[in-house]
C-alpha cells in the first residue's frame, strides 16, 4: 500500500506492541546510586537492514533485540541460541546495520569509547575501532559501501572502513558534532551546535574546507522570547532525492533546509521536544540534547516526516509542498511553519525512536516498549465486500 495522507492520518495503527522489549529497572539498593530521572528503561535506538526484513533495537538495559518485520516476532540468531543479546560490559547505543543483515556497528556507553563491529549470527565482535576519547554520539553507515562515520563528545569526526581498524580520516571541530551521509555516499554533513552551523563535505576531499556552510537561524524564535532560545541540533537526514536536509532538534520543532544553497525552508511544529526525560521535569535555560536524536525521520519517499514526542504521540507532517528559494541566503526570511497532518496516539512515555521501514509500509516506534505500525485495511476489505454484494 503506497503512503498517502489518508493512510498516515487514519489507517496507520499499532499492529503489534512488545511490552517486554526492555528489561525492567532493577530495584534500588540502600546506599546504591539512583538513576537520574528514574523511570522505566527506554529503547534508545532502532535500525533496519537494507531489505527491511529485520529491525534491531538497542536499549538502556544494555541489550540488542532482533525482530522480523514480516512475522512480527523476535528472531533468535542461528548459532547464539539467545533471544536477547547482551553487551553488559560495554553497553550499546546507536546500532547501525552494515550492508550484511547479520552484522552491525555500534557505539559503547561505558568502559571505553570504542566502536564495535558485531556479528548477530554468532554474537561475537569482529573488529574494534579505537580512536575516540569520549562517548560517540552520532554514527552512520555509508549507503553505498563499507565506510562509516562517527561523531564524538571529544569534538572530532572520524571516517572509517569496516575492513580497517584505524580511522582513515579525522576532523577536529569546536563542539561535539552530528553526522549524516547523503544518499549517494559522496557527501557528508556535520552539524556543530556551538555556532549553529551545518558543514557539507565532499568525502573525497574531507581534509579540505567544507564546500557549503549553512547557518541554522530561525527568526520566528524571537517572537517567543528575546534573546531567542538557541536551537540544539541532534540529528541530520538527507531526503531520498538529496535536495533537502531534515534537521532534528531537541526542542519543540524540527527544520528542513535546502541542501544545495542552505535556505531554511520549513519549521515542523506541534510536538514536544525530548530534551527532558519526563513531562514534569522543568525545562533548563539552555537547551540540551536530552533524549533526542533518534525520534525523527523521513518516510522512504521523503513526502512526509514522522517524529516522536515527549508526550508519547507520533507527529506526521506533509512536506510535499515546500517553498522554492534560490540566490543569496537571507537569515531573516521566516520558514514555512507546518503543523502535523496527524498526531497519532503512541506510547505511554516518550516516543524516543521513530523510523519507517525502507521497503515496507511499516513504521516502528519505541520508548519503554516497541510498536510495529501497519496500515489497517479492515475498512478497505469491508468496502470491497459491500461492492461485491451490490453487484450480485
Amino acid at each position: 500500500m503506497p503512503l498517502s495522507r489518508q493512510v498516515l492520518q487514519t489507517k496507520l495503527k499499532p499492529a503489534k506492541i512488545f511490552k517486554g522489549a526492555v528489561e525492567a529497572t532493577p530495584p534500588s539498593t540502600p546506599g546504591g546510586s539512583s538513576r537520574l530521572n528514574a523511570g522505566p528503561r527506554h529503547i534508545t535506538a532502532i535500525t533496519f537492514d537494507d531489505r527491511g526484513d529485520q529491525v534491531l533495537t538497542a536499549a538502556e538495559d544494555e541489550t540488542f533485540r532482533l525482530y522480523s518485520c514480516k512475522t512480527g516476532k523476535k528472531v533468535i540468531p542461528v548459532t547464539s541460541h539467545l533471544k536477547t543479546l547482551y553487551s553488559k560490559k560495554y553497553g550499546v547505543d546507536l546500532p547501525r546495520f552494515t550492508h550484511k543483515n547479520t552484522t552491525v556497528v555500534h557505539a559503547s556507553t561505558k568502559e571505553d569509547d570504542t566502536i564495535r563491529y558485531h556479528s548477530l549470527h554468532d554474537n561475537k565482535y569482529l573488529q574494534y575501532f579505537k580512536g575516540h576519547k569520549q562517548r560517540v554520539v552520532s554514527l552512520e553507515v555509508s549507503p553505498v559501501d563499507d565506510g562509516f562515520i562517527s561523531g564524538s563528545m571529544d569534538k572530532t569526526v572520524r571516517l572509517w572502513d569496516l575492513r580497517v581498524p584505524t580511522c582513515r580520516g579525522l576532523l577536529n571541530l569546536p563542539a561535539p558534532p552530528v553526522v549524516a551521509y547523503d544518499t549517494s555516499g559522496i557527501v557528508f554533513a556535520v552539524a556543530v551546535n556551538l555556532y549553529s552551523r551545518i558543514l557539507l563535505y565532499d568525502q573525497a576531499n574531507y581534509d579540505k574546507a567544507p564546500f557549503l556552510t549553512i547557518t541554522l537561524e530561525d527568526p520566528t524564535l524571537a517572537l517567543v522570547s528575546y534573546p531567542p532560545r538557541p536551537i540544539y541540533m541532534t540529528s541530520l537526514a538527507f531526503s531520498s532525492n538529496g535536495k533537502y536536509i531534515l534537521v532534528g532538534c531537541s526542542g519543540d520543532a524540527h527544520y528542513i533546509i535546502d541542501a544545495f544553497e542552505g535556505h531554511l525552508l520549513a519549521k515542523l511544529e506541534g510536538r514536544i521536544g525530548l530534551e527532558r526525560r519526563r513531562m514534569d521535569t522543568p525545562q533548563s535555560i539552555d537547551p540540551v540534547k536530552g533524549n533526542s536524536g533518534e525520534e525523527v525521520s523521513w518516510t522512504p519517499d521523503s513526502k512526509y516526516v514522522v517524529s516522536g514526542s515527549l508526550d508519547g504521540r507520533i507527529a506526521v507532517w506533509d512536506v510535499q509542498n515546500l517553498p522554492t528559494r534560490s540566490g543569496t541566503v537571507d537569515l531573516k526570511v521566516p520558514p514555512l511553519r507546518i503543523q502535523p497532518l496527524a498526531n497519532l496516539d503512541g506510547h505511554p512515555g516518550p516516543s524516543r525512536c521513530v523510523r519507517f521501514n525502507p521497503r515496507l509500509a511499516m513504521m516502528v516506534t519505541a520508548g519503554a516498549e516497541l510498536a510495529f505500525w501497519l496500515p489497517d485495511q479492515s475498512a478497505d476489505n469491508e468496502e470491497v465486500a459491500k461492492e461485491l454484494l451490490r453487484k450480485r
